[in-house]
């Protein structure tokens, strides 16, 4: 039908141009009616008068707006109306992505906003919202390292389970080796084409039972990309500290980030080191690597369309008749 015009499409479309014409026919036809209408003078016209409206006049000289409706339904017709179903099979080749972020202490510090850490979950959440078709897990370390959620596609279970992450889950340090060790053990088993680990530290490594660069040497033998992420400004920062009295305060002190380390990470795998020092450095560098790591996606479109010319020529067919058969027998009148 043609109730959907977002689905029609036309065929002989130029055809439409036509409809312009209407009007001008119309006002020809008003114009040449008046033309040949003549007058005849009355000394008194009260016989002419009449207290009952008389339709048949009317329904009379309406047959050229008949003539005219028909007509448009013609062209419509001529123009070929189609409808359109189209459907798509999409076919994605995704990519395994694995964060793996530093929730130490040191990560409260406020040289972002409102802190390290939430300014990290915040903008990793952004990043996961930018990658519909892969799946994506979590890894958070400080002294340890734990899975906080594996790989997935339900990317809104994940965001909920990042706003979950705070300082305190584990032992606090700062174990960058256990930190993407972990990450490493959830991707190898893998068999996406494309398998990467993003690991956000903001300090040294401290601790861990496995040195990071092992770790990156054991990322490359599984074939997994790794991009390291250094947070925090140049310089001298107030990281937190607890009072005596049980609070929390701060104080500057001095940015220390392993970036030798992180940069060997990222050689070893062929990814790529990068230096955060403000909230939106961090979005750029979530934007980089999301331009760098793209999902590949097959497209093949199906197309199927319906000929609807006939609906519209049938009640242009009607119009038509319905106007000649009132004209010509109806009104008993030979008159073009």
């Amino acid at each position: 039908m043609l109730t959907n015009l977002k689905n029609i499409e036309w065929a002989n479309q130029e055809y439409l141009w036509l409809l312009l014409l209407l009007p001008l026919l119309a006002t020809y036809s008003v114009w040449r009616r008046k033309k040949m209408q003549g007058e005849i003078s009355f000394s008194n016209i009260t016989l002419l008068k009449s207290n009952k409206k008389q339709i048949l006049p009317v329904i009379y000289h309406t047959l050229p707006a008949l003539k005219g409706v028909a007509l448009a339904f013609l062209i419509l017709a001529f123009a070929r109306p189609q409808s359109s179903l189209s459907w798509q099979n999409i076919t994605t080749e995704g990519i395994d992505i694995i964060i793996s972020l530093d929730i130490s202490g040191s990560m409260l510090a406020k040289d972002f906003k409102p802190n390290r850490l939430e300014s990290a979950k915040e903008l990793a959440i952004e990043f996961i919202s930018s990658r519909p078709n892969d799946r994506v897990g979590l890894v958070v370390f400080s002294g340890e390292s734990f899975t906080q959620c594996p790989l997935t596609t339900d990317h809104d279970v994940l965001k909920n389970l990042f706003k979950d992450v705070q300082n305190g889950m584990i032992e606090d340090g700062t174990a960058i080796g256990m930190g993407l060790a972990t990450a490493v053990n959830r991707l190898k088993d893998s068999e996406a084409k494309s398998k990467v680990i993003i690991l956000l530290t903001d300090g040294v490594n401290t601790g861990g039972a496995i040195p990071p660069i092992t770790a990156a040497e054991i990322a490359k033998e599984f074939g997994i990309r790794t991009y390291t992420i250094g947070v925090g400004k140049m310089g001298m920062a107030p990281m937190p500290y607890r009072t005596p009295f049980g609070g929390i305060a701060y104080q500057n002190v001095e940015v220390r980030i392993d970036e030798p380390t992180m940069k060997t990470i990222a050689d070893l795998t062929g990814g790529k080191y990068f230096r955060a020092t403000h909230n939106e450095k961090l979005r750029e560098i979530y934007k980089e690597i999301d331009q760098l790591e793209k999902s590949k996606i097959a497209v093949t479109e199906y197309r199927k369309k319906s000929e609807l010319f006939f609906l519209p020529a049938l009640i242009g067919f009607i119009i038509l008749l319905s106007e000649f058969l009132l004209k010509h027998f109806f009104f008993k009148s030979t008159v073009a």
